[in-house]
Protein backbone atom coordinates (compact mmCIF):
# COMPACT_ATOMS: atom_id res chain seq x y z
CA UNK A 1 0.00 0.00 0.00
CA UNK A 2 2.89 2.36 0.74
CA UNK A 3 3.67 2.78 -2.93
CA UNK A 4 0.10 3.87 -3.65
CA UNK A 5 0.11 6.25 -0.67
CA UNK A 6 3.22 7.93 -2.05
CA UNK A 7 1.82 8.00 -5.56
CA UNK A 8 -1.45 9.46 -4.35
CA UNK A 9 0.40 12.19 -2.44
CA UNK A 10 2.43 12.98 -5.54
CA UNK A 11 -0.69 13.10 -7.69
CA UNK A 12 -2.46 15.24 -5.08
CA UNK A 13 0.41 17.74 -4.85
CA UNK A 14 0.67 17.95 -8.62
CA UNK A 15 -3.04 18.52 -8.94
CA UNK A 16 -3.03 21.19 -6.27
CA UNK A 17 -0.18 23.04 -7.93
CA UNK A 18 -1.94 22.79 -11.28
CA UNK A 19 -5.22 23.87 -9.70
CA UNK A 20 -3.76 26.91 -7.98
CA UNK A 21 -1.76 27.90 -11.04
CA UNK A 22 -4.61 27.51 -13.47
CA UNK A 23 -7.66 28.83 -11.65
CA UNK A 24 -6.61 31.07 -8.82
CA UNK A 25 -7.10 28.32 -6.29
CA UNK A 26 -10.68 27.51 -7.24
CA UNK A 27 -9.59 24.10 -8.42
CA UNK A 28 -8.62 23.04 -4.92
CA UNK A 29 -12.04 22.83 -3.30
CA UNK A 30 -13.30 19.71 -5.08
CA UNK A 31 -9.92 18.18 -4.53
CA UNK A 32 -10.22 18.59 -0.78
CA UNK A 33 -13.62 16.95 -0.81
CA UNK A 34 -12.17 14.09 -2.79
CA UNK A 35 -9.82 13.00 -0.04
CA UNK A 36 -12.38 11.26 2.14
CA UNK A 37 -12.94 8.26 -0.13
CA UNK A 38 -9.20 7.62 -0.18
CA UNK A 39 -9.05 7.45 3.57
CA UNK A 40 -12.10 5.20 3.80
CA UNK A 41 -10.78 2.99 1.02
CA UNK A 42 -7.55 2.44 2.85
CA UNK A 43 -9.04 1.75 6.25
CA UNK A 44 -11.50 -0.77 4.91
CA UNK A 45 -9.48 -1.96 1.95
CA UNK A 46 -6.83 -4.24 3.40
CA UNK A 47 -9.09 -7.24 3.85
CA UNK A 48 -11.40 -7.02 0.87
CA UNK A 49 -9.05 -5.75 -1.79
CA UNK A 50 -11.95 -4.18 -3.64
CA UNK A 51 -11.79 -0.75 -2.06
CA UNK A 52 -8.03 -0.58 -2.38
CA UNK A 53 -8.57 -1.37 -6.05
CA UNK A 54 -10.94 1.56 -6.12
CA UNK A 55 -8.29 3.94 -4.83
CA UNK A 56 -5.86 2.63 -7.45
CA UNK A 57 -8.46 3.26 -10.11
CA UNK A 58 -8.84 6.79 -8.73
CA UNK A 59 -5.07 7.22 -8.87
CA UNK A 60 -4.89 6.06 -12.48
CA UNK A 61 -7.71 8.53 -13.16
CA UNK A 62 -5.66 11.30 -11.56
CA UNK A 63 -2.62 10.48 -13.68
CA UNK A 64 -4.83 10.41 -16.77
CA UNK A 65 -6.13 13.88 -15.99
CA UNK A 66 -2.57 15.14 -15.45
CA UNK A 67 -1.58 13.73 -18.83
CA UNK A 68 -4.66 15.28 -20.43
CA UNK A 69 -3.66 18.68 -19.03
CA UNK A 70 -0.39 18.58 -21.01
CA UNK A 71 -1.88 16.81 -24.02
CA UNK A 72 -1.13 19.69 -26.39
CA UNK A 73 2.59 19.44 -25.56
CA UNK A 74 2.76 15.70 -26.22
CA UNK A 75 2.87 15.52 -29.99
CA UNK A 76 6.49 14.68 -30.67
CA UNK A 77 7.77 11.48 -32.23
CA UNK A 78 10.08 11.06 -29.24
CA UNK A 79 7.14 10.94 -26.82
CA UNK A 80 5.18 8.59 -29.10
CA UNK A 81 8.07 6.15 -29.55
CA UNK A 82 9.19 6.27 -25.92
CA UNK A 83 5.70 5.76 -24.53
CA UNK A 84 5.10 2.77 -26.82
CA UNK A 85 8.41 1.25 -25.69
CA UNK A 86 7.36 1.97 -22.09
CA UNK A 87 3.96 0.27 -22.52
CA UNK A 88 5.61 -2.78 -24.09
CA UNK A 89 8.22 -2.97 -21.33
CA UNK A 90 5.57 -2.92 -18.62
CA UNK A 91 3.28 -5.35 -20.47
CA UNK A 92 6.13 -7.85 -20.86
CA UNK A 93 7.69 -7.15 -17.45
CA UNK A 94 6.91 -10.61 -16.06
CA UNK A 95 8.59 -12.25 -19.04
CA UNK A 96 5.52 -13.51 -20.90
CA UNK A 97 2.55 -11.95 -22.67
CA UNK A 98 -0.65 -13.75 -23.53
CA UNK A 99 -2.50 -12.71 -26.68
CA UNK A 100 -5.39 -11.43 -24.54
CA UNK A 101 -3.02 -9.21 -22.57
CA UNK A 102 -1.49 -7.85 -25.78
CA UNK A 103 -4.95 -6.99 -27.11
CA UNK A 104 -6.01 -5.42 -23.80
CA UNK A 105 -2.98 -3.14 -23.71
CA UNK A 106 -3.41 -2.28 -27.41
CA UNK A 107 -6.99 -1.23 -26.74
CA UNK A 108 -5.91 0.90 -23.78
CA UNK A 109 -3.25 2.55 -25.94
CA UNK A 110 -5.49 3.44 -28.87
CA UNK A 111 -8.29 4.65 -26.59
CA UNK A 112 -5.97 6.76 -24.41
CA UNK A 113 -6.92 10.41 -24.75
CA UNK A 114 -3.37 11.74 -24.99
CA UNK A 115 -2.17 9.05 -27.39
CA UNK A 116 -5.00 9.97 -29.74
CA UNK A 117 -2.63 12.72 -30.88
CA UNK A 118 -1.14 9.93 -33.03
CA UNK A 119 -2.61 7.57 -35.65
CA UNK A 120 -3.59 4.25 -34.05
CA UNK A 121 -1.60 2.29 -36.67
CA UNK A 122 1.64 4.04 -35.70
CA UNK A 123 1.03 3.26 -32.04
CA UNK A 124 0.14 -0.39 -32.63
CA UNK A 125 3.09 -0.96 -34.92
CA UNK A 126 5.62 0.46 -32.43
CA UNK A 127 4.08 -1.24 -29.40
CA UNK A 128 4.01 -4.63 -31.13
CA UNK A 129 7.55 -4.25 -32.47
CA UNK A 130 8.88 -3.75 -28.94
CA UNK A 131 6.69 -6.47 -27.51
CA UNK A 132 7.88 -8.97 -30.13
CA UNK A 133 11.51 -8.09 -29.35
CA UNK A 134 10.89 -8.52 -25.62
CA UNK A 135 9.24 -11.89 -26.14
CA UNK A 136 11.99 -13.13 -28.47
CA UNK A 137 14.83 -12.07 -26.17
CA UNK A 138 13.84 -10.23 -23.02
CA UNK A 139 17.25 -8.72 -22.18
CA UNK A 140 17.91 -7.50 -25.72
CA UNK A 141 14.34 -6.28 -26.09
CA UNK A 142 14.57 -4.46 -22.78
CA UNK A 143 17.82 -2.75 -23.79
CA UNK A 144 16.20 -1.64 -27.04
CA UNK A 145 13.07 -0.37 -25.26
CA UNK A 146 15.14 1.57 -22.71
CA UNK A 147 17.19 3.11 -25.53
CA UNK A 148 13.95 4.32 -27.12
CA UNK A 149 12.63 5.58 -23.77
CA UNK A 150 15.84 7.51 -23.11
CA UNK A 151 15.26 9.61 -26.25
CA UNK A 152 12.48 11.44 -24.40
CA UNK A 153 14.87 12.62 -21.67
CA UNK A 154 15.60 15.97 -23.34
CA UNK A 155 12.22 17.41 -22.32
CA UNK A 156 11.29 16.82 -18.68
CA UNK A 157 7.53 17.21 -19.34
CA UNK A 158 7.70 14.50 -22.00
CA UNK A 159 9.91 12.27 -19.86
CA UNK A 160 7.40 12.40 -16.98
CA UNK A 161 4.52 11.82 -19.39
CA UNK A 162 6.23 8.66 -20.70
CA UNK A 163 6.34 7.22 -17.15
CA UNK A 164 2.78 8.35 -16.42
CA UNK A 165 1.57 6.75 -19.66
CA UNK A 166 3.23 3.47 -18.65
CA UNK A 167 1.62 3.63 -15.20
CA UNK A 168 -1.82 4.46 -16.62
CA UNK A 169 -1.64 1.55 -19.06
CA UNK A 170 -0.02 -0.92 -16.65
CA UNK A 171 -2.10 0.17 -13.68
CA UNK A 172 -5.38 -0.14 -15.52
CA UNK A 173 -5.81 -3.69 -14.18
CA UNK A 174 -5.86 -2.26 -10.66
CA UNK A 175 -2.57 -3.56 -9.30
CA UNK A 176 1.15 -3.39 -9.93
CA UNK A 177 3.22 -6.54 -10.06
CA UNK A 178 6.72 -6.35 -8.60
CA UNK A 179 8.13 -6.89 -12.10
CA UNK A 180 6.12 -3.90 -13.40
CA UNK A 181 7.55 -1.73 -10.63
CA UNK A 182 11.07 -2.78 -11.64
CA UNK A 183 10.30 -1.92 -15.28
CA UNK A 184 9.11 1.54 -14.24
CA UNK A 185 12.28 2.05 -12.16
CA UNK A 186 14.46 1.07 -15.13
CA UNK A 187 12.60 3.56 -17.33
CA UNK A 188 13.00 6.30 -14.70
CA UNK A 189 16.74 5.62 -14.66
CA UNK A 190 16.87 5.86 -18.46
CA UNK A 191 15.11 9.24 -18.29
CA UNK A 192 17.07 10.61 -15.36
CA UNK A 193 13.96 10.81 -13.17
CA UNK A 194 13.62 9.72 -9.55
CA UNK A 195 11.36 6.67 -9.20
CA UNK A 196 10.18 7.98 -5.82
CA UNK A 197 8.44 10.77 -7.71
CA UNK A 198 6.13 8.05 -9.06
CA UNK A 199 6.04 6.06 -5.84
CA UNK A 200 8.11 3.10 -7.05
Amino acid sequence: MAMWDRLKDQAKNLQQSQGSRGSGGQGQAPHGQGQAPYGQGQRGGHGSGSSSGGSKAQLVGLLKSQLASVKTELKSGAYRDASMAMCALVAAADGHVEQAERQRVEELIVSNEVLQNFPADQLRQRFNKHLDQLIANFELGKAEALREIAKAAKKPAEARAVIQTGIVVAGADGHFEQSEQFAIRDACAALGLSPTEFGV
